[in-house]
């Protein structure tokens, strides 16, 4: 249940959200209509001054007054509650050790080291022979 920390009766008006800001007055925020940004103007309504604790959660309720409940999952909560320590199960450890020593060691190959891959080589371009027809050419007209 709920626990209220300071009463202050605060009416509250549409399209604000009022929170308690970090110096525990309670303060208020345009909020953003229609996918635009909300303004970063924040505006104190009143000073209060509430001192905050670990693993509380505090707000403002319907009446306007700053209330505080226990977190469930607060790391306050867990370091109050005792934890039981585990018992070693002695049983299984002793069968797998026996095990352990009943088979023989294998040797460990030595690591393989990657061989680099080697790229293809580009064969090289075949020269052109020199046509013979454009030599044979020259030398028929030469003879005409």
């Amino acid at each position: 249940m709920a626990t209220t920390v300071a009463k202050t009766g605060i009416r509250r008006e549409k399209g604000w959200l009022y929170f308690i800001d970090k110096r525990g007055d309670i303060s208020r925020a345009k909020m953003a209509r229609g996918g635009g940004k909300a303004p970063k103007k924040r505006e104190k309504v009143e000073k209060v001054g509430v001192e905050r604790e670990e693993g509380w959660l505090y707000y403002i309720d319907k009446k306007g007054n700053v209330c505080r409940v226990k977190m469930k999952r607060s790391k306050a909560r867990k370091s109050s509650a005792r934890k039981k320590p585990a018992r070693r199960k002695t049983t299984a450890r002793r069968r797998t050790a026996t095990r352990r020593a009943g088979k023989k060691t294998a040797r460990r190959k030595p690591a393989r080291r990657k061989t680099a891959r080697k790229t293809a080589r580009k064969k090289p371009a075949r020269k052109k022979a020199a046509r013979r027809t454009s030599a044979r050419r020259t030398t028929r007209r030469a003879r005409r």
